[in-house]
């Protein structure tokens, strides 16, 4: 397993535009009246990559979950950043929005990378191709509607190691086939632990047959995000070359909104 580098990443506030999210009245539903605060972040599953680097030039979101180009709005004031996917661990995450918006229906958010993407194995730079991303942006299903005085913060989890793919053939490229989830603290929780220092610590849980994974940092702290609310069995791997067994943390319960810290773990 790599060790993992800490994270030295700016965060960024965005506006959101104020037609966004537009309420009918009060009693609809779908678009109650009020002010809903929404937070995106993005964080990364474990690769065995030794950096992979996107670049984010824009953020945008569709207020309907319609599959066509019309709609999208940039949420605007976003700095563009290259962001090391493989700093994005170990709870650590980057700010991509944080602002107040008029409350009602999400339906989509997006990112726009730009061209300066790389993957860097066993130390060699391998340019890392998204030409989907580029046009059209990585698009995120959210289908959820913002009730007013209620923060949403919304986590990008992008699944590195299922998302680089190598190229068919000796050309050496690298594609990017983006696996990305998207959960929210408000319908989410999480679950925090640490391990002693030193040891490399692969956590797990497993949310409706889909495995949610994290390495531990340098102080053998781990963070799964975006678990929903109930109880789960939490699994730690420790680095083959170790011979530490794996252990199972038992009943782990979950609560939307809140973090779940399992303590210190010993074997």
């Amino acid at each position: 397993m790599k060790n993992l580098k800490k994270v030295l990443l700016s965060c960024c506030s965005v506006i959101v535009i104020a037609f966004f999210l537009t309420g009918c009245d009060g009693k609809d539903d779908n678009n109650p009246s009020g002010v809903s605060t929404i937070k995106v972040r993005m964080t990364d599953a474990p690769a065995d990559y030794d950096a992979v680097n996107v670049e984010v030039i824009d953020v945008k979101i569709k207020s309907n979950s319609n599959l066509d180009e019309n709609g999208w709005v940039s949420i605007g004031n976003v700095t563009p950043g290259i962001y090391n996917l493989l700093d994005l661990t170990g709870g650590v995450t980057v700010a991509l929005a944080d602002n107040q918006v008029p409350s009602g229906f999400l339906g989509q958010i997006r990112l726009i990378l730009g061209e300066n993407n790389t993957v860097v194995k066993d130390g060699v730079t391998y340019p890392l191709n998204t030409p989907s991303a580029q046009q059209s942006g990585l698009k995120l299903k959210v289908n959820q509607t913002l009730l007013p005085n209620i923060t949403y913060d919304f986590l990008i989890d992008f699944d590195v190691n299922q998302s680089v793919v190598v190229q068919a053939g000796n050309s050496g490229n690298f594609n990017l086939h983006p696996v990305l989830r998207v959960t929210s603290n408000a319908v989410s929780g999480s679950i925090k632990g640490i391990v002693p220092d030193g040891i490399s610590v692969l956590a797990s849980v497993s949310v409706g047959g889909v495995v949610v994974s994290a390495y531990t940092d340098a102080e053998g702290v781990f963070y799964l995000h975006g678990i929903p609310a109930g109880t789960y069995a939490v699994t730690l791997t420790p680095d083959i070359l170790s011979s530490i067994p794996i252990h199972v943390i038992e009943n782990v319960v979950v609560v939307n909104a809140q973090t779940t810290d399992v303590g210190s773990i010993s074997w």
